[in-house]
């Protein structure tokens, strides 16, 4: 496997040459965070680390990488030189691939030189941004349908190929069951499904024969296409008819609509099925579908059995993109030291915390989440103690989390990269699914329902608040000196 350290924006390289040339390559800390939840919702299911492991693993340039750069007249020798030997040695600090996070929350941080840690931002930022962004959709999805199931259709409608291979991954984790993208299940071992398309009845003579022909051959899997002709007249009739031959040799059949009246269309049919005696039919639905739509349906108790989701769910529908973010948090200086830095902007929102940092998740006796603390990494927090939760903008505003309100909590981010290389076992797709699944279940459904969701509560710790302010205030005063 070899990933082209080509995926990179240009003037990281442009950059990284100047710091080569300038014997400018210390040590320094980069975090990752995204600043809004997507989807006018509560939360983002994080997605992607375990690819961006992988793909950091085997981040290099080949030769033929080198020649083209050497091709753009921009580049010295010395700097190629060192490009061609290049390898990922850096260190990666990260919460678990499927864990339930927040904005301004450091969801993973990069320690390792400069020049590297520029040249993987591009790589790094793309991984994650999409596949949370598309995992988060699933899991609306899912809680939407109420668990139910889901079947990932989006490959035709995917921003290209390898947009496809990582949406029907990302899909997986926030919930989806099987997918239709076959090369997505043989390389990361999803179930695959698919029924049949409109052309496949119209290239026989009747409707009722191509039914007929795809029960003969698939008797265990039989979902047949219903809308192609007139749903509710040819459409189910023939349905019926096939369905009682397969009844009669043990098997079962379930039908897919593709169009129409979703909210009408599926009790009709269901009533159809149940007078015939297929009461164990089921009944499957596409089209364009949204998790508003799906949890309209399942508020009104149509019957659907699943659900195939395609174009909404693998381009992020109306969420074009999760806005995350890479910035430098701490650097090293000429005496060795690492010292904390900061985004300064004039919208507060934007500032963004120095150091080296920790997130802690707070439990109660239940095993629900409370709130999220970030902190300096060296703090010691310990149980039975109460702390203070600073709001990360609102200067003034905070809480006081009491020793008798929390039952446990956890520390968030920990080592899965040591120089270049994976820490501990790669987790399985499933395994990530399933964890996922465990950590939004510790979270009340308020903070994951898809209208005006409860805010969940994300704050500083005293020394974090105190260290920026600081930082703040210094930045303030250097400037007017500079006036």
């Amino acid at each position: 496997m070899n990933v082209s350290a080509l995926t990179t924006d240009f003037y990281e390289l442009t950059m990284m040459q100047g710091y080569f040339s300038n014997a400018q390559n210390p040590q320094v800390v980069f975090d990752m965070f995204y600043r809004t939840n997507p989807f006018e919702g509560g939360y983002v299911v994080f997605a992607g680390l375990n690819d961006l492991i992988d793909k950091l693993e085997h981040f290099s340039f080949s030769k033929e990488d080198v020649d083209y750069l050497r091709s753009l007249g921009k580049f010295t020798e010395p700097f190629l030189d060192y490009l061609q030997h290049y390898r990922f040695a850096g260190d990666v600090y990260a919460m678990q691939e499927g864990t339930v996070v927040f904005p301004g929350e450091p969801l993973l941080r990069i320690q390792t030189n400069l020049i590297e840690a520029q040249l993987i931002e591009g790589l790094l930022l793309n991984t994650l941004n999409f596949q949370s962004l598309i995992a988060t959709k699933a899991s609306r999805m899912s809680i939407a349908s109420k668990r139910g199931q889901l079947m990932e259709f989006g490959l035709r409608r995917a921003q290209g190929g390898d947009g496809a291979l990582s949406a029907s991954r990302a899909a997986f984790i926030g919930g989806c069951q099987v997918t239709s993208n076959t090369l997505a299940g043989k390389t990361f071992d999803i179930p695959v499904a698919g029924t049949m398309a409109h052309s496949w009845i119209m290239s026989f003579d009747s409707e009722l024969e191509s039914f007929r022909a795809y029960a003969n051959l698939y008797p265990d899997n039989t979902v047949l296409l219903i809308d192609t002709y007139d749903t509710l007249g040819s459409g189910i009739d023939n349905a019926i008819i096939v369905g009682l031959e397969q009844q009669r040799k043990g098997k079962k059949i379930g039908v897919r609509i593709d169009s129409g009246d979703l909210s009408y269309l599926p009790r009709v049919i269901r009533k159809r099925l149940d007078d015939a005696g297929l009461k164990d039919a089921t009944i499957v639905v596409s089209n364009d579908l949204t998790e508003e739509i799906v949890q309209t349906l399942v508020h009104d108790e149509v019957p659907i059995d699943s659900w195939g989701i395609g174009t909404h769910l693998v381009t992020g529908g109306v969420q074009a993109s999760l806005n995350g973010v890479y910035k430098l948090a701490a650097k090293q200086q000429k005496d060795g030291t690492i010292t904390p830095t900061m985004k300064i902007s004039n919208s507060f929102e934007k500032t963004t915390n120095p150091g080296i940092k920790q997130v802690y998740r707070f439990y109660d006796a239940e095993g629900g989440a409370l709130a999220d603390l970030i902190t300096l990494e060296h703090e010691k927090i310990v149980a039975g103690k109460k702390y203070t939760f600073y709001h990360p903008f609102a200067e003034a505003a905070f809480f006081e989390m009491q020793s008798d309100k929390y039952a446990r909590f956890e520390s968030l981010l920990a080592l899965r990269m040591h120089q270049g290389k994976r820490v501990g076992e790669k987790p399985t797709l499933r395994q990530i699914q399933a964890f996922a699944q465990e950590s939004l279940a510790t979270f009340h459904k308020s903070y994951l329902r898809q209208i005006n969701p409860h805010i969940y509560k994300v704050s500083l710790s005293a020394k974090l608040k105190k260290l920026k302010m600081d930082l703040l205030v210094a930045q303030r005063r250097k400037s007017k000196e500079e006036l």
